[in-house]
């Protein structure tokens, strides 16, 4: 076995996203990402980002650089009202609250995230847990009579 690499992850395991790499993601031109995505976020891509959508790479671009030189400042946080921007391959491995409407929820980018919008990984609303009518489930339902 002299001379033989060890893989970790065996060929089908390691995360591609339409055959390529993270690796080739990453160093790939932006004018051949948008191909790789499906036609709503090469829509979106092609008209050009919006100017919050810009400020937000531009604090993701500063962070990246300035993880570079200090790698303690991993854990940093972004946050964000842009729902609507599409994950691309050099957000990932951060960490951005993105604002639902409440409260800020934090998203840590993965790879299977590319191609997605930001806004749905900080769901709007909440399932509803109701309670039991006359204990104190609400107003209206004080006036049911007591349970005998």
């Amino acid at each position: 076995m002299k001379g033989m690499s060890i893989e970790l992850k065996p060929e089908w395991k390691r995360f591609k996203y339409r055959g390529k790499t993270l690796e080739e993601l990453l160093n790939m031109p932006m004018d051949e990402l948008v191909k790789l995505f499906p036609s709503r976020s090469r829509r979106s891509l092609a008209r050009g980002f919006t100017p919050s959508q810009k400020i937000l790479l531009s604090k993701i671009r500063a962070l990246r650089k300035i993880m570079q030189q200090d790698p303690s400042k991993e854990n940093v946080v972004i946050k964000t009202h842009v729902r609507d921007l599409v994950i691309l391959p050099e957000m990932i491995g951060l960490t951005i609250a993105v604002y639902n409407g409440k409260e800020f929820v934090p998203v840590k980018i993965i790879p299977e995230m590319i191609g997605h919008r930001l806004g749905e990984y900080s769901h709007t609303t909440k399932t509803v847990h109701h309670g039991e009518p006359g204990l104190k489930a609400s107003k209206s339902s004080l006036h049911v009579a007591a349970k005998v």
